[in-house]
């Protein structure tokens, strides 16, 4: 009997990826990393193979892909079922982006406490970001109940682990006594280190901290550079914080910040 033209289609595409699972099967490890994370587009159909066969790691790639649109159509509920899938295989990364997709409901309804079974459930495998967004969740008491007792333990775990928000968060808990006695010096120097990583927001407060101390050119700079790679608010916000200084060290930067506010304005209107 003659297979129809979708019939053979249909066995044509299923020899294929056997074919490509049995050579996925050679390859070592080091060049399966490198076929992973290389051009989404040309890798797409290797990394289907793969997930399809049950590598966590294919999986969580294949989510992120279809989560961006990166190399394949976007499909967001597509994406939270492949990170669902290598978190089952404990994936921890995997188990943090499952939590990220019913923390904001991409790809599947919003569901604040799953989401943060999802991240303490990656912070105790030792993910960074899991630990980090766990924190968060206890930190605001969603999906958990608030406890900045606990949100303090879990942002420092993330900040020894060099994760440059939660150095931010620590320093701010720190600074305001967020679940533990104020201590304004560990605060400057985890801002100091979340500033380092190039975090924006930890630049900032790295640079307010400068500037109450009277170091007013190195609290330029480092509003210069949150300024440079932050967003428009944290701009208003240093513009805010330098309205009535006189140094000039520190008029010359709210000058060159206020211009960048103005230039990012103005290209965001332009058409086309």
């Amino acid at each position: 009997m003659a297979l129809t033209r979708a019939q053979f289609a249909q066995a044509t595409a299923a020899e294929e990826r056997q074919l490509r699972m049995a050579h996925l099967q050679r390859l070592s490890y080091r060049e399966l990393t490198e076929l992973f994370s290389g051009d989404p587009a040309q890798a797409a159909a290797w990394i289907r193979s793969a997930a399809e066969y049950g590598m966590a790691a294919a999986q969580l790639r294949l989510g992120r892909m279809l989560l961006e649109g990166t190399g394949v159509a976007k499909d967001t509920a597509a994406a939270f079922s492949w990170f669902e899938r290598a978190a089952a295989q404990g994936d921890a990364e995997a188990m943090n982006m499952a939590g990220r997709c019913l923390e904001n409901g991409w790809g599947t309804a919003a569901d604040p406490a799953k989401a943060a079974a999802q991240f303490e459930a990656s912070a105790r495998r030792g993910h960074a970001w899991g630990k980090y967004n766990f924190a968060n969740m206890l930190f605001d008491g969603r999906g958990a109940p608030r406890d900045r007792v606990r949100a303090l333990k879990w942002y420092r775990r993330a900040a020894r682990q060099g994760h440059g928000r939660a150095m931010n968060l620590l320093g701010r808990s720190l600074e305001e006594g967020w679940g533990c006695a104020r201590d304004p010096a560990a605060a400057a120097l985890w801002y100091q280190h979340s500033a380092a990583t190039g975090y924006f927001r930890g630049q900032y407060n790295y640079a307010a901290v400068l500037a109450q101390h009277g170091h007013a050119a190195a609290a330029a700079a480092w509003y210069l550079r949150a300024a440079e790679g932050g967003d428009q608010s944290i701009r208003r916000a240093i513009l805010k914080a330098l309205g009535n200084v006189t140094d000039p060290v520190l008029c010359d930067a709210r000058a060159r910040v206020a211009a960048l506010c103005l230039e990012v304005t103005a290209n965001r209107q332009r058409p086309g």
